[in-house]
């Protein structure tokens, strides 16, 4: 049942992506609400199509943590889950991206009209230099920017791989950071079509005041997610059979969610 079910969300999810984007036309040419409602719309369609094809819920932990106003939220990336599923609870977010990103018809546009930040990974300084500027225009309009701080997807239990940028960003725009952990991963895994059945638990964190040195912001955003982080992934675990969560992704990881069905 669980690749009937994971096949069927996956044409669900992309077609109702097609869907949302085409309706989505209209608000390229309206304020930039209007096309934040719209991926306000698809993460929250998402969302209802796991839980009723594919038997994954979500729990919110400590929204009430995130301040009003322009604040930085430096989020794990384990799954292309939290792409969407942060769209429906952060105010008014803007993501950093990958540049490549806006080059898909449609799509691309709706980013652009949306105020997300791009960066291209190859520029180097310039990059860093542009993503700058952009995020600190979105703190002085008030905006919440989401940053992924390694960069990329990691599978649950990976030893962690923090880029420099987030602490460039956090010193750059003198806001609070807040911390987001989670365990998503373990049910939507990276690069895999299968999506298992549970709760994903998203814990906010205390937020980072803002003026710490650079090094010392870095290495206590580092323990806070990492230990926030793996006891999201024990709960988690405990689940799908209590496999190794470094094996969440592989042969293990199966074997422990044949044992959750």
């Amino acid at each position: 049942m669980i690749i009937i079910r994971s096949i069927l969300y996956n044409i669900l999810f992309y077609l109702n992506l097609v869907v949302l984007l085409l309706i989505a036309v209209p608000t390229l040419v309206m304020p930039r609400r209007a096309v934040i409602e719209m991926a306000r719309t698809w993460g929250r369609t998402s969302l209802w199509l796991l839980r009723k094809v594919c038997r994954i819920g979500v729990e919110w932990r400590g929204l009430e943590k995130i301040p009003p106003g322009g604040v930085l939220i430096a989020a794990k990336h384990q799954s292309i889950w939290e792409t969407f599923a942060l769209m429906t609870v952060v105010p008014d977010p803007t993501f950093i991206v990958k540049r490549e990103l806006l080059w898909i018809p449609l799509f691309g546009g709706c980013l652009r009209r949306a105020g997300m930040i791009p960066i291209d990974r190859g520029a180097g300084k310039a990059a860093l230099f542009s993503m700058l500027v952009h995020a600190r225009k979105a703190i002085a309009d008030g905006r919440q920017i989401v940053i992924f701080p390694e960069g990329t997807r990691r599978a649950p239990g990976a030893p962690p791989k923090y880029k420099s940028g987030v602490a460039h960003l956090y010193e750059a725009i003198g806001a609070p950071c807040v911390p987001i952990a989670l365990n998503s991963g373990l049910f939507w895994p990276r690069r895999r079509f299968l999506r298992y059945p549970g709760t994903v638990r998203v814990e906010v964190l205390d937020p980072i005041p803002p003026g710490l040195d650079r090094d010392v912001f870095l290495t206590e955003l580092e323990r806070d997610l990492e230990s926030a982080t793996a006891r999201l992934i024990a709960e988690g675990m405990s689940e799908l059979g209590g496999a190794d969560p470094a094996m969440a992704g592989g042969a293990g990881g199966s074997e422990a969610r044949r044992a959750a069905r």
